[in-house]
């Protein structure tokens, strides 16, 4: 667990391999990292296409403690986590702590996107000068909208890019359905050792879990 707080030091223990966790205060876990080099990002054709199925949806950015906290995100959150990963992955209490709980929560920034002007995606991330790290998407799983959580990541790999950020991370590339995260150039993993340009090693690693 790390106790000192201080941006420098985070950014230290991501570029090591490291990422926030939502279970505590301060807990990280060094794991199969994931992150784009923004010197080396730009749009590709796919991730053009990506964004004009979601032209219509918005991004905005907010602190997190999130003073205008509904019962509603929590229950997008848990219903979310519970359809794709299980019952009780997310609960809707962590997710409200997460968002609101300064003292318990590692999270300093909620990206909500919008449909019509109606919330229909959001993502629970940690940002500070040098990167962005973003984590804990969910939406509603009956959007009209085509390739929303794809459209959501992008969004928020512009935003990174264009707030002067170094790295966007995504967390860890563990199972053979976290190939979607490597349609950015720029794209690095954590090799438990150095960080490796090679995604072609990385596929193989995954898609044999």
């Amino acid at each position: 667990m790390v106790r000192d707080t201080y941006a420098d030091a985070i950014t230290s223990l991501y570029n090591e391999g490291y990422v926030f966790t939502r279970q505590e205060k301060g807990s990280m876990d060094q794991t199969r990292s994931v992150r784009i080099d923004l010197s080396k990002f730009e749009l590709s054709s796919e991730n053009r296409r990506i964004l004009r199925k979601n032209e219509q949806l918005e991004m905005k950015r907010h602190n997190i403690p999130f003073a205008n906290y509904v019962w509603s995100i929590g229950k997008l959150g848990k219903d979310f986590y519970d359809e794709k990963f299980g019952k009780g992955t997310f609960s809707a209490n962590k997710m409200k702590e997460a968002l609101t709980d300064e003292k318990n929560s590692n999270f300093t920034t909620l990206l909500i996107y919008s449909l019509h002007s109606e919330p229909v995606g959001y993502a629970i991330c940690y940002e500070n000068d040098d990167i962005f790290h973003y984590s804990y998407p969910f939406y509603n799983l009956n959007s009209e909208l085509k390739n929303i959580g794809m459209g959501m990541m992008t969004r928020a790999v512009e935003y990174a890019k264009k707030s002067g950020k170094k790295y966007l991370y995504m967390g860890a590339a563990q199972r053979p359905t976290d190939t979607y995260k490597f349609q950015f150039l720029g794209m690095e993993w954590f090799d438990g050792n150095m960080w490796n340009t090679d995604m072609n090693i990385l596929k193989k690693i995954i898609v044999t879990v």
